[in-house]
């Protein structure tokens, strides 16, 4: 049995996303929540929260009453990369500078261990 957490459109680039994301792959939630909790990166609030959201998800079903918290893993995380919101700003000499504000769609999956 799974659970999945989806957050769309993070203003933040999948880069800084995926950075803090390597860390807790395959690990138990119990586990990668601890990481992403004491974690200073800005992404790690982020990915916490949709964590927490996904083992909500999880336990909303009648048969994760039989699986303990311990027992529950991230099968899959990933990151996809959302709109780019187009800024535009005075440079020198009359030119335009563009500026990219990357969005970022987060993806993630819990299984309870057999």
């Amino acid at each position: 049995m799974e659970a999945v957490a989806r957050q769309k459109y993070v203003r933040m680039s999948p880069l800084k996303i995926r950075q803090v994301l390597g860390l807790i792959k395959d690990k138990d939630v119990e586990q990668a929540l601890n990481i992403l909790h004491y974690m200073p990166k800005r992404a790690a609030k982020v990915l916490e929260k949709t964590l927490r959201s996904a083992v909500a998800n999880f336990f909303v079903n009648e048969e994760a009453s039989k699986v303990s918290p311990h027992d529950i893993f991230i099968k899959t995380a990933h990151v996809d990369e959302g709109p780019t919101l187009r800024r535009f700003r005075p440079m020198s000499m009359g030119r335009v500078g563009r500026i990219r504000r990357r969005t970022s769609h987060i993806t993630i999956v819990i299984e309870a261990r057999n």
